[in-house]
């Protein structure tokens, strides 16, 4: 089944940048429940858990449904946003982890049309929108996690098995012991679960990926199973491996995490992450990430062969964050004219140079960090490569000329050509076995950085 996605997996590997979206009713609270933030709670502190750190019982937080009218949601604004951002491809939440449909399910009323005075398909107009303005979509759904109908997640028949359980599983992060639903894990499977990704795969075709995620009581057959129905409705799909049991088109190394050894990963693979430290809104985290972090992030996965979704999180009236629209637009205008250097290229054999090194380790890694300053220097180069063209990326601009030590006549041969992205003036370069010096432009295309085209 994977050796026939071929073609996809190139088009995947071309994107290289595309938008997540988590939204459902944990917008309404916004992290914070009865007053107490959920940090207060316990973990998970990503306030799309908040149902689960805050140990909210079913019917408790079902009843935020009929507080959930996101008047102010404009779907044709937001796939305009991810145009206009350089991505190009969107994927959105159709069910996360409390259960909660955002879109008009046959299978379970508890969704934004029938359970809310909404009343409207949020899934169906952003696939629209995104039609019109030529942006990919792919859908998220949580296939094993279910707090509202999945019992304790498939955690009790998991254990029975005598399968081997990893970290997550043997903590029981995920599941639901404080108020499970009376049914079985196996028949949520068979009239939610199953159900319900056989819908969106009937209702919303041509997508591009299937997102699932945290399978940690899934079995084998399970996994397998999620992956079929995937694959016999749209056979052209990439799957996620988080469908779980080494299963799945593309490897997700972590969230807000870059690889260390990149090498190591043998599929295509995409790292996401969230623009402050919240995949759902969260009122009070206003620890946004800069335009040259996002910048950051986008090139050093790009140059190690990877793709980046960076994520947004709506609030509970529908609208994004002025500082995600604000910084997506400014990485959007970066990538306008460099992007020549991002979108259609692969790795080369090497994907650094510099003396900055920047561990990305998760997104409470991030979080945690108390000196979240990031720079970066003129001698910090990330490569990319296209048929017979080299890039070179860098995020700030020299006093005076660059040398690129990778690029030596002994390392890569004989350069014809150097050109600075977006800009017309002739540059004055040399070539000797040291490297590649580099008189810039005056003229700079824009203030976060630059990229140097090389022919040979």
């Amino acid at each position: 089944m994977e050796a026939s996605k071929s073609q996809a997996i190139e088009d995947f590997n071309d994107a290289k940048y595309g938008m997540f979206i988590h939204w459902g009713l944990y917008a309404i609270p916004g992290g914070v429940w009865k007053g107490k933030k959920i940090e207060d709670y316990g973990r998970p502190p990503v306030a799309e858990w908040i149902q689960c750190t805050a140990q909210i019982p079913r019917d408790e937080y079902a009843a935020l449904a009929p507080q959930f009218n996101p008047e102010d949601f404009d779907a044709d604004a937001i796939a305009k946003l991810a145009k206009d951002a350089g991505m190009k491809y969107l994927v959105i939440t159709s069910k996360h982890h409390d259960g909660f449909a955002m879109y008009h399910s046959k299978v379970s009323d508890y969704n934004i049309v029938d359970a809310t005075p909404f009343k409207r398909d949020v899934v169906q107009e952003l696939y629209d929108a995104c039609k019109k303005y030529g942006i990919d979509f792919g859908l998220y759904y949580s296939h094993n996690i279910d707090w509202m109908d999945g019992n304790d997640c498939g955690y009790a028949d998991l254990a029975a098995s005598g399968r081997e359980m990893n970290a997550k599983a043997k903590r029981k992060m995920g599941a639901n012991t404080w108020d499970p639903s009376s049914n079985s894990f196996q028949s949520y499977l068979t009239n939610k679960a199953f159900p319900q990704v056989k819908e969106i795969l009937t209702q919303f075709p041509d997508l591009k990926t299937l997102w699932y995620d945290m399978p940690h009581y899934l079995s084998p057959k399970q996994s397998a199973d999620f992956y079929k129905l995937a694959y016999e409705l749209q056979p052209n799909m990439l799957v996620n491996s988080r469908v779980g049991n080494d299963m799945g088109d593309f490897d997700i190394p972590g969230d807000n995490k870059i690889p260390k050894d990149h090498l190591a990963i043998t599929k295509p693979w995409q790292t996401v992450g969230t623009t402050n430290n919240s995949w759902g809104y969260k009122s009070y985290d206003h620890d946004w990430k800069s335009v040259k972090e996002l910048l950051f992030w986008l090139t050093e996965i790009v140059s190690k062969g990877g793709n980046y979704m960076l994520n947004i999180g709506p609030n509970a009236s529908g609208e994004v964050p002025q500082e995600s629209i604000d910084n997506l637009r400014a990485v959007g205008n970066w990538l306008a004219i460099n992007g020549e250097a991002i979108y259609n290229t692969r790795k080369w054999k090497v994907t650094h140079e510099g003396p900055t090194v920047l561990e990305m380790n998760g997104t409470h890694d991030r979080a945690q960090k108390k000196d979240k300053t990031i720079s970066f220097t003129p001698q910090d180069f990330w490569f990319t490569q296209k048929e017979n063209t080299l890039y070179a990326i860098a995020l700030e601009y020299p006093t005076t000329k660059i040398s690129i030590k990778s690029f030596g006549s002994t390392s890569v041969g004989t350069i014809k050509s150097v050109q600075m992205l977006g800009v017309t003036d002739q540059l004055e370069w040399a070539q000797t076995d040291e490297g590649l010096q580099v008189h810039l432009a005056k003229n700079r295309g824009n203030s976060h950085g630059y990229a140097l085209k090389i022919g040979f």
